[in-house]
Formats: structure tokens, sequence, C-alpha cells
């Protein structure tokens, strides 16, 4: 669909919308998010700041296709009166936080003050906050029994990740998307073969790994070392630091390849504790067999508690975006 006849649709659909409410109601301020999975996370933002003036409505980012994404959210926000005072785009931030400016893109969103954006990858990357993740553990097994420590496993995976994540971000920031692209840097920092007794295993293979592709770097672009590492000193003003490396890594990547390879096995070793405890103390098969039943019915699958958590309230960088909220009815 032409860009020109998608802004008109959307921009009929908002007038008409709007008309439904009394002149004297609330007024309503839409918030375009690039997916179904994002509509909850940014109502828990966006909630928190509704009164009795305003109130936001979350929606997916056309009225008349299903084309998702975050090329048709920040589309709405193109030659329209109504960005910011009664429309704004809520996005992932992705590579275009770190990049600071160097695209089109990024420059627009960073630069926008009606763009809301989530500092880190994604909205996975707060699902994924380490500090939350027994929370994770607990609500989908019901046995809160600590077997992995979260955040010290996070922060050394972030440790051994961050050196060669900081060339990953270097070649994009030169517009390079082929010499170090992001499928290959995440081929490098995925774990493999986790043994929830010795987590460390998997992190000392990873290294091994994360330590040859280093080296190849440095080899193939001796030239280049002095920048990488002056750019690291530029991204912890972003926040980007040795131990919070995973939350600017792609957030897919993060769940599937780490997160879910360290809560899967978890969350398998709890639920058999509590099921041999209900074993253990029924008198008699017939209890057993209800309380079992009954056990299962309460159990919720780790990937859906995952698209659940909220536990990431006190993140920075969930922080840094309520502070954009706040400033935009400051404004």
């Amino acid at each position: 669909m032409p860009t020109s006849l998608q802004h008109n649709l959307t921009s009929a659909y908002f007038d008409a919308a709007h008309k439904l409410y009394p002149k004297q109601a609330r007024r309503r301020i839409v918030a375009y998010v690039e997916s179904y999975d994002d509509i909850a996370f940014w109502r828990t933002l966006l909630a928190e700041f509704e009164d009795e003036e305003h109130y936001f409505q979350v929606m997916l980012p056309s009225a008349t296709t299903l084309t998702k994404g975050k090329k048709m959210v920040l589309m709405n926000t193109l030659n329209t009166d109504e960005l910011g005072k009664s429309m704004i785009a809520c996005v992932d931030s992705d590579y275009d936080f770190l990049i600071q400016g160097k695209t089109h893109t990024s420059r627009k969103i960073n630069n926008s003050p009606y763009i809301f954006q989530t500092y880190g990858y994604a909205i996975e990357s707060f699902h994924c906050y380490a500090e939350s993740l027994h929370e994770i553990c607990v609500e989908a097994t019901l046995n809160d029994r600590v077997i992995i420590d979260f955040p010290a496993v996070m922060k050394r995976y972030s440790q051994i990740a961050y050196p060669l994540f900081l060339w990953n971000i270097w070649f994009y920031r030169q517009r390079d998307t082929h010499t170090f692209p992001m499928y290959d840097f995440n081929s490098c920092v995925r774990l493999r073969d986790v043994n929830i007794d010795h987590p460390e295993r998997a992190l000392d293979r990873m290294q091994h790994v994360v330590a040859s592709k280093l080296s190849e770097m440095q080899a193939h672009f001796p030239q280049y070392i002095a920048e990488v590492d002056e750019l690291g000193r530029e991204l912890r003003d972003l926040g980007l630091t040795p131990d919070t490396a995973y939350l600017y890594i792609q957030g897919h990547h993060i769940l599937d390849n780490v997160v879910m390879k360290l809560l899967v096995p978890v969350c398998t070793v709890l639920r058999r504790e509590r099921e041999e405890e209900i074993k253990r103390l029924a008198e008699h098969e017939e209890q057993f067999n209800n309380e079992l039943t009954a056990y299962e019915n309460s159990l919720i699958g780790v990937p859906m508690m995952l698209k659940k958590n909220s536990g990431y309230k006190d993140l920075y960088l969930y922080q840094w975006m309520r502070r954009d909220v706040k400033r935009l009815f400051n404004q």
C-alpha cells in the first residue's frame, strides 16, 4: 500500500475513533506498538501515568491491514499533527539506541520525544531480567528452592560476551552489517549442553568460542582495536557495561538460546521434586492422584510465565522509560 494512502487511512481511522468519545471525556492518547506481545508490556508502563485527563489505548500499527512491526509503527509518525498530542509510538530499540544516530531510523528514534523505546534490545530483554528469573521458576513450578544463581550466571555470561559484542556494534555503527553480522555474533554467544549442577561448564565452552572469534577479529582488523576500545568507554554512558551486555544483545537470542536453556532444566527438576514429595506424603493412591492432578492444573508453562513476567520494574532501563513518559506529560 502506498505510504500516502496508509497515512490517510490511519488518520481517518484515528479521527473516526476519536468521535466515539464525548468532548468532556478524558483525552485519549493512542500508543502504536509493533506486535501482539508488545501490547501488554507497554500497557503495564503507560497505565501508570493515566489520570483524570488522559488515558492510553495501546494499538497495533495498522487499522487496515495485518502488517505489523517497527517500520509500520514509525510510518505512523510521519506527516501527522497528532504525534505527541494524541499519538505516540512505542518500539524496541534493537541496535538503534547503541548506534546513536548513525542511521536515519536511529536518528528518528533517539531524537523524537514522542517515540518511546526500550533502550535495551527489546521487550524480551526485560522479560529475561536476571533478578526476576527465580520468580519465574517459582511461579512455573510452585517450588521455591534455588538451584541456579541466575544473576551470577547472567553477569558472567555478559562479561564473556561483552568484548565481542563491542566489535559487533562497532561494525553496525559503520553501517556494515556484513563483515560481522548479528547472526554470526549470536552463534558465538549461545549456551550449549547446560548442566544445571555445573552451569559454569557451558559458560567456559562459550568463553572458548568467544576468545577464538575475538582473536580472529583482532588479527584481521588490528587498525580498529583502539576504536572498539573507545566505543566501549562511550557506551558505558548508555548503560552498556561488561555486567549488563545481555540486556542489549538480541532479545530473542537471549530468550531462546540462553535463558530458556537455563530455565527449562531447572523447572523440570523443581517440578519433579514437588511430584516426588506428593508421592511420598500421600497416604493412599487416590490421594496421590488427586493431589498430583491439583498440582499439575496449577502449573503454567515456562514460556508463558516469561511472557507474563513483570519483575523488571526496578531495572534501570525501565526507569529510563518511565522518565520519558513522565516528560511527555510535563511538556
